[in-house]
């Protein structure tokens, strides 16, 4: 599968290299043609890896990876262009967080609305599919990185799309049972602001190979 993976971070290089790793043809993109990082991923990538723009890696991938800091994504994915994302699975891996005022950081959007929300509006013609966003990236391509069963979440308007979105994670190495539907794009506002308490757990265990499992009972 061709996918394009916007963002040239630590979460998209680790998502392309694993994407990569698994056969599909991954083009990095990023905010200007000749990033240096983008290119220097594929160059070491293998033949199956490319690098271009924010619209290069939107109009050749049939789905695409949201891993830019999620206070520019919108403006990441308005370069990006509509009619590159329209009727594409959009998986939105990117939280609003907002540094401007230091350690640790706030969200920009919470309570009423969220990021992946606002994705989904902003291209009604996607499918936005919200995940991975509570792990950091190296447990999203690993799960087993974390010992035993825990939960990863995922959330979206579209089913076909969440199957697509589910299949992908799957082959990440995320089992079947702990991937749970949190239904409708709403979810992703439960999602997003568990990030602050994912930040709190990160300093009180000194790891981020962390996650949490949802145990319900009768």
């Amino acid at each position: 599968m061709k996918v394009g993976v916007l963002g040239t971070g630590v979460v998209g290089h680790t998502l392309a290299d694993k994407l990569a790793s698994l056969g599909h043809e991954v083009m990095m993109g990023a905010r200007q043609a000749g990033n240096e990082k983008a290119g220097a991923w594929a160059a070491g990538a293998g033949s199956s890896a490319s690098a271009g723009t924010f619209a290069d890696a939107a109009g050749n991938g049939a789905l695409i990876v949201n891993a830019t800091a999620g206070t520019a994504s919108l403006a990441a994915l308005d370069a990006a262009g509509a009619a590159n994302l329209a009727g594409k699975v959009i998986v939105d891996v990117a939280n609003p967080l907002d540094f401007s005022g230091g350690m640790p950081p706030s969200l920009s959007v919470c309570n009423t609305d969220s990021l992946g929300e606002q994705i989904q509006h902003r291209f009604p013609d996607s499918r936005v599919v919200k995940t991975l966003n509570t792990v950091n990236a190296d447990v999203m391509v690993n799960p087993a990185v974390v010992a035993g069963s825990h939960t990863m979440f995922l959330c979206g308007n579209d089913t076909v799309a969440k199957d697509e979105v589910r299949a992908l994670l799957e082959s990440f190495g995320w089992p079947p049972g702990d991937l749970l539907d949190l239904g409708d794009i709403g979810g992703s506002r439960g999602m997003e602001m568990y990030l602050p308490l994912w930040l709190r757990l990160w300093g009180a265990t000194g790891t981020g190979h962390l996650n949490v499992r949802v145990a319900a009972g009768e």
